[in-house]
C-alpha cells in the first residue's frame, strides 16, 4: 500500500447503520496504519463514572491540579489497558508521535508527569484501543461502515466526546443530519 494511503493522524469516523454496535458514532484518532496493522484510540464516548482521578487513584498517584477530566471508552480491544493522546510537547519512553498532530503514550510516566504539572499542555485518555490486522481495515474501508477525515488538534483536545462525531463531519463538509443508516440499490 502506498505511504499516503495510510490513515495515521486522521480520525475514522463511524457511518450511521454501522453494523458493530459498540462503534455507534464512533470516533477513532488514528495512530498507528502501515502495511501490517493499524491501531487507533476511541474518542467518541467516555466511560461512565470514570474520572481521570480515579485512574490515579489505582496507580496511588495523586492528581495535583490535573483536572478530573472524562476518560474515553478507546476501543474494544484491552478495555483495562489505558492509553495517553497527548500534545507533541512531552515525550516519555513510549511515546510515538503521530503525523506531527498528536503523540501516544501508555505507560505510568506520562499519567505522572501529568498529576504532577509537568506532562503535555494537552492531553485525554482512553482506555482500550480499536486494532485491524494487515488489510483489515483497508477491507472495512472498501464497504459501507468508515468515513476518513483529516485529524485535527482542536478536534481531538477542545471538543466534547459527544459533540466530535458531528464536528468532524461538518469540518469534512458533510452535514451529519442528512446522512442515512441505509444504502440503496440502483
Amino acid at each position: 500500500m502506498d505511504k499516503t494511503a495510510f490513515l495515521s493522524g486522521q480520525l475514522l469516523l463511524a457511518m450511521p447503520g454501522m453494523s458493530d454496535p459498540r462503534f455507534a458514532r464512533a470516533v477513532i484518532a488514528m495512530c498507528s496504519h502501515d502495511e501490517n496493522g493499524a491501531l487507533g484510540i476511541g474518542l467518541g464516548a467516555t466511560v461512565d463514572g470514570l474520572g481521570f482521578h480515579d485512574l490515579l487513584e489505582q496507580f496511588e498517584i495523586a492528581p495535583g491540579d490535573a483536572p478530573n477530566a472524562p476518560v474515553h471508552f478507546g476501543g474494544p480491544v484491552e478495555p483495562r489497558r489505558g492509553f495517553v493522546i497527548h500534545s507533541c510537547d512531552w515525550g516519555g519512553q513510549d511515546t510515538i508521535e503521530v503525523a506531527g498532530l498528536w503523540a501516544l503514550s501508555s505507560t505510568i510516566d506520562v499519567l505522572r508527569a501529568i498529576a504532577e504539572g509537568k506532562g503535555p499542555s494537552r492531553w485525554v485518555v482512553a482506555l482500550g484501543y480499536a486494532g485491524w490486522d494487515s488489510g483489515q481495515i483497508e477491507g472495512e474501508l472498501a464497504r459501507p461502515g468508515w468515513f476518513n477525515v483529516a485529524g485535527a488538534a482542536d478536534l481531538v483536545f477542545d471538543t466534547n466526546a459527544d459533540e466530535r462525531w458531528s464536528r468532524a463531519f461538518e469540518r469534512a463538509g458533510v452535514d451529519p443530519r442528512l446522512l442515512v443508516a441505509d444504502t440503496g440499490t440502483a
